[in-house]
């Protein structure tokens, strides 16, 4: 994060905020289960497996495994898009998902292949910020990032650079809100709000075109 231009960074944290908003929708539609949020998931499948739940067991393992899924798809798009365009590429990927999902709520009422597509596409957002394949900045799980902001805060204590914590504690704050906001939505307009998701994901797309095709005009110049 603190080695990101500053509009790579608002991206990061609206991501971050595009990430809550859809876990809070799956994770109320699940009734507890994660769609970007893996760890928990694990944790859960753990449980399920010691107390055998079959059922459990079989809904997080899927969950698991299309989140997985989803990561390969966006760096697989990542891998075969234009070194200036990757970025646009898997943002573009994240939100066809996102627009699939819609899609299979709106016109054909199909809950479990939205809740598919979802976490789909939350794997895929991890994919956005990565470098030779490995992910540079994680936008749906929130632990490293913590962990970031305690250490960038001892570091600024013992003489290291002030306001370095601050880019990770905005990447936290921004999935809060985006939960807050994805709960609320979900509360009134059920799975519909994955339309919500959509959109806010079409515009982090056109967001991420606009920075960086200047950008690589400005470079080639």
């Amino acid at each position: 994060m603190n080695t990101l231009p500053r509009p790579a960074t608002g991206l990061a944290i609206g991501l971050s905020a595009l990430a809550g908003f859809v876990d809070a929708i799956g994770f109320l539609e699940l009734r507890g289960i994660f769609v970007s949020f893996m760890s928990g998931n694990s944790t859960q499948l753990a449980v399920a497996l010691t107390e055998g739940h079959v059922r459990a067991v079989a809904s997080l393992g899927g969950i698991i495994a299309l989140f997985v899924l989803g990561v390969i798809a966006g760096t697989l798009t990542g891998h075969f898009s234009e070194s200036s365009r990757r970025m646009i590429g898997v943002m573009g990927l994240v939100t066809v998902l996102l627009g699939a999902a819609t899609c299979f709520h709106l016109a054909l009422h199909v809950p479990l292949a939205v809740v598919a597509c979802l976490t789909l596409a939350m794997g895929a957002e991890n994919a956005v910020f990565s470098r030779n394949g490995d992910v540079v900045v994680g936008v749906t799980y929130m632990t490293g990032t913590l962990v970031k902001v305690a250490q960038k805060l001892s570091q600024a204590v013992t003489g290291g650079a002030p306001w370095a914590w601050v880019p990770w504690l905005g990447l936290w704050i921004g999935l809060i809100v985006g939960g807050i906001s994805g709960a609320l939505a979900y509360h009134a307009l059920g799975l519909s709000s994955v339309t919500v998701a959509f959109l806010a994901a079409a515009g982090l797309t056109l967001y991420t075109w606009g920075f960086r095709v200047s950008g690589h005009h400005e470079e080639s110049s």
